[in-house]
């Protein structure tokens, strides 16, 4: 009869830690090194919307990617400071009747990154490509790439998104074929929430704004203009909060600028290119991004198909070039380092891959990992905090 208990007793707890293990989601295992992050993507081919996956810290693999929600085209993708929600554009031309894309709130599963559609909000422009956050999370911004406009939208204390509550039509034109009108291709707080930068395309400016209660209203000064045909794209700030870099479509170049947060003036500094000498065939950038040190910075190239670094001057922001490393894939789009500056993901539009890098933290170049993951058209790659 002991016997029969013992062995009742073991098989008994063997099923118990066998059902244990079974409640626990992958991207959550005991003992895992990883970290999640989102992907967005383009919803035209394989993929259905937002992706999640992990990133092993120790090796550098990537793992576990599975779909987290499904929307039409998030392009991308940003995450609120304090609550469980992601914000994402659909880069659409049609929502709701309208000449318009949308934005959309959704919550976090803490456990299982699983994401759960809240609400959404017309744009009033069409092909929202671009959002972001404020410091404060109080306040959503999303920039519209053929509506030439961005927008603003109250966060509400479930994190849902209220009505938009302000909308500024850009105007404004360049040299370029493709800059016959304006195309804001991104809008960006500083670190403070203080100052909005509105990188615009079409019109050659970073357009700059403030709040007053909901309303983006110019400042003085009301935007930096780019030499003209540069179609400035994405913007940034160095992480000691002195210095601002804008990557250019057009011109495949950078722009690094002095700035002031007291005024929120930008002063530029220098233009550097982000192709190699000799190069001569088709391109233009994407992203730009800092490193979480503030020592390097990278650019995209999408032609050239690399990641430009750059080593920064702590005293005088300039850039200097180090080298360009291939990404692994074709038009690479966003990139992004991982928190601890380590490692950094890759996205890449038309070869539906995701690349890891390690970053060799004496001279800023990256080092593939050897790692990749298949998905459709990923543009956006957004760690989830732990």
């Amino acid at each position: 009869m002991t016997t029969f208990l013992a062995d009742y007793s073991f098989a008994l707890l063997a099923l118990v830690i066998a059902c244990l293990a079974l409640s626990i989601p992958v991207n959550h295992a005991v003992g895992d090194d990883s970290i999640a992050f989102y992907l967005g993507t383009y919803t035209k081919g394989d993929s259905r919307g937002i992706y999640q996956a992990q990133l092993d810290t120790a090796s550098g693999k990537l793992h576990s990617l599975e779909l987290a929600g499904e929307l039409e085209n998030p392009s991308f993708l940003a995450l609120h400071p304090t609550k469980p929600v992601v914000y994402a554009v659909s880069e659409v031309a049609d929502y709701g009747g309208e000449s318009a894309g949308a934005v959309s709130a959704l919550r976090r599963d803490p456990v299982s990154d699983r994401l759960t559609l809240l609400s959404q909000q017309t744009t009033k422009g069409a092909h929202p490509c671009h959002v972001s956050v404020t410091p404060c999370g109080k306040f959503v911004m999303a920039a519209n790439y053929s509506g030439g406009s961005v927008a603003c939208y109250p966060v509400q204390e479930d994190g849902n998104l209220g009505p938009m509550s302000s909308f500024v039509q850009h105007e404004g034109s360049s040299v370029s074929p493709r800059q016959k009108g304006p195309h804001a291709h991104s809008i960006n707080p500083d670190p403070a929430g203080r100052f909005f930068y509105a990188a615009d395309l079409g019109a050659d400016k970073i357009f700059i704004y403030r709040l007053d209660g909901g309303k983006l209203v110019p400042n003085q000064p009301a935007f930096a203009a780019l030499a003209p045909g540069s179609g400035p794209r994405h913007f940034t700030f160095h992480p000691n909060q002195r210095f601002a870099y804008v990557i250019n479509e057009l011109a495949s170049t950078i722009t690094a600028f002095d700035y002031d947060a007291e005024t929120g003036a930008l002063a530029e500094i220098q233009t550097v290119g982000t192709l190699p000498a000799g190069f001569d065939g088709q391109n233009t950038t994407a992203e730009v991004r800092v490193h979480p040190s503030g020592k390097f910075l990278y650019g995209s190239n999408r032609g050239h198909d690399s990641i430009a670094a750059f080593r920064i001057d702590a005293e005088t922001g300039k850039l200097t070039p180090v080298g360009h490393t291939p990404s692994g894939g074709k038009s690479p789009r966003n990139f992004t380092p991982d928190p601890s500056g380590r490692f950094v993901l890759a996205a890449h539009q038309n070869s539906d891959n995701v690349v890891a890098f390690r970053v060799d933290q004496e001279t800023g170049l990256l080092q593939p990992t050897g790692s990749e993951l298949a998905v459709g058209s990923p543009v956006c790659v957004v760690f989830v905090p732990e």
